[in-house]
Formats: structure tokens, sequence, C-alpha cells
């Protein structure tokens, strides 16, 4: 548990919006090539591990690109407009942090407030929308205009990255951004951890698959390993109204916005959490896409299931426990060792 919360930590610590994944994908790599496996980069830029076992090969997916935002403008005033990349909220990004990444390598600090943000001069500030086109980014520079901006380098298609934030409480949450879903590739990381180390064997060939566009549609659209049958996706567990999962239980999906997981591998997923009395829920999932649904809808020929750790307030400052990572740790153990 203690590697996974410190995979946690450093993973987080990479900007890695969609797009811009490469330095988290080599950290991803060396620390596979560090547990003795041989991983390798697809030309899309996606990790393969290929994790042992033989026959009916399994791909366990999770992304690691996050969400994220990018320069539409360079204002008058020199501060930034971005527009957001995957399902990034302007409502729950007000007054974060942020880093802008520019195309020559240059980095530089900044924070999202609204436009007109001081309450005590804006009579208004309550009633404003937050959208994106109503706030901008102050960049932590000296800068008034927009040739100031331009002489930092900062361009149009420059990404902008929002503070984690990461923390893990003594009562044993996990609060950060991105969870979604840096929680499932250290899960995955600590699952081929303890196959070396326990020298657990496999009842068929699993494949590990970390893909770096999920959060704009197309992760797991391409480049799967060609003899695979069966794809889980491990991503977030939903929590909400309606739903039963919380952050202490793994969550099995039985349908999303996309549809209906594969009845069979379901079953068997919900078979392996009963025996062991893992803290488990079913949910539908109403609004919700999965690397594995990208794949079907690529045309890959896959039976499809999807996991998680429960996660509450995704896309925003979200909210796990160590007790749902150990579920779906002991899940993932359950559905590929052989007894």
């Amino acid at each position: 548990m203690q590697y996974i919360i410190d995979q946690l930590k450093n993973l987080t610590s990479i900007d890695s919006p969609s797009g811009f994944t490469g330095d988290v994908t080599k950290y991803t790599m060396e620390q596979f090539e560090k547990l003795g496996y041989a991983p390798y980069l697809t030309k899309k830029g996606c990790v393969v591990c290929d994790l042992g076992g033989e026959g009916s090969p399994l791909i366990l997916s999770a992304h690691i690109d996050t969400l994220g935002g990018m320069v539409a403008e360079i204002k008058k005033n020199g501060r930034l407009r971005i527009t957001n990349i995957g399902g990034l909220n302007a409502n729950n990004c007000e007054t974060e942090n942020c880093r802008i990444r520019t195309r020559s390598g240059k980095v530089f600090e900044g924070t999202l407030q609204m436009n007109d943000p001081s309450i005590h001069v804006n009579g208004e500030y309550s009633k404003q929308n937050r959208t994106f086109d109503d706030m901008e980014i102050v960049i932590d520079e000296e800068v008034k205009e927009k040739k100031n901006t331009e002489a930092l380098d900062i361009c149009n298609g420059d990404f902008v990255c929002f503070d984690p934030r990461t923390t893990v409480t003594e009562s044993g949450y996990i609060k950060s951004r991105f969870l979604d879903d840096k929680l499932s590739v250290a899960i995955l990381l600590g699952l081929a951890k303890e196959l070396r180390e326990k020298k657990l064997r496999l009842r068929r060939k699993v494949y590990v698959f970390i893909t770096v566009y999920e959060e704009v549609g197309h992760g797991a659209c391409g480049a799967l390993p060609a003899d695979a049958e069966e794809i889980i996706s491990v991503d977030m567990g939903c929590i909400g109204e309606g739903l039963a999962c919380d952050e202490k239980m793994v969550s099995i999906c039985a349908k999303d916005s996309h549809g209906p997981y594969d009845y069979d591998v379901t079953n068997d997923l919900i078979r392996c959490a009963e025996d062991s009395k893992l803290n488990f829920a079913v949910d539908v999932y109403p609004y919700y896409g999965s690397d594995a649904d990208a794949a079907l809808a690529a045309g890959y020929d896959l039976k499809h299931g999807l996991i998680g750790a429960g996660v509450y307030a995704s896309h925003g400052y979200e909210r796990s426990h160590i007790d749902g990572v150990g579920n779906t740790l002991k899940l993932l153990e359950l559905y590929i060792k052989k007894e």
C-alpha cells in the first residue's frame, strides 16, 4: 500500500494533461523496468507491459492523461484565456494555481481567477457566470499588456496544468486532483510489484496498457496487443446520488452511458468480490465512458469490463480511501491469479 501511495504522489506531481504526457509515460516505463519488466511505448505514446502468463490474453487498462487547459488567447491585459482539455470545469478551478508550459520549454506560474475578482470592487461577483470565457490566468510575472506576455514566449497552444494538491490523511483518505486515473495507474504498478515479489502464478496472459488520450475520448482506440481477448478498464469508481459505492469500496460497473459491460466478465468480477468478502458495489454510471468503451468503438473484438476504487467529486478535487485501493488491488489479484 505504501508503494502505491508513493507512486500516486509521484505520478500526480508530473503534469500530464491529454497531449502532454511524455514526462509521465517516461516515468511509468522506468517504474515497470525497475520491477524487472520490459515495457514498450506505442507510436501514440501508450505504455504496454507484459506481466506474464499464458493463454486467453487479458488487458488491464488505465489512463495516465488528465484534465487540463490550453492557452486560447493572450488578452490585451496580458492575461490568458484558456480552453479546457477534457472535462475540466471552470466552476471548480476558480483560484486554483497552475503552470503555463511553453513550447520553448519555459514554465511560468499563474492562478485562474474571475475577470475582476475582487469582491470589494465588483458588486456582481457572486452573480457572474463561471466559464472559461469569464475567467483568466493571472501570470505571476510583471505583465501589464499583451506584448509583455509574448516576450515571455507564451503562445496560443501552450499547455496549462493545474496543481493536484495531493494529500493523504491520517484516517486514510486520499485527496487530489487527477485520482482519475493516476490512482489506478499506481494500483497497477502495485499489482505488478506483488506479482514479482510474491511470485504469483497467473491463470492467463496479462498485459497492462496505460493510455494517454482517454480524457479526450480515444485512449484505447488503437495499438492494443493483437492477441488480446478481453479488456478491463481500471478507472475511477463513481460516487454520487443514487449509486451504492463509497470511497472505501471497489466499484464494479454494470453499465455506463455507452451501454452495458460484458455479462460474463461482470459476473466473474462480482463472484470474485463475493467469494472473498470484499467491500464492493455494483453500479450504473449515468455520464461515463472508459477505455474499454473506446476499444470496442474502434472495432476491437473483446470482452470488456470496468472496475475502480470509489472516487468522490470526480473531475474536481477528488477523494478516495486506502481501503478502496486495497479492495481494488485484491479484486484484480483474484481475477488474474491461479488458485
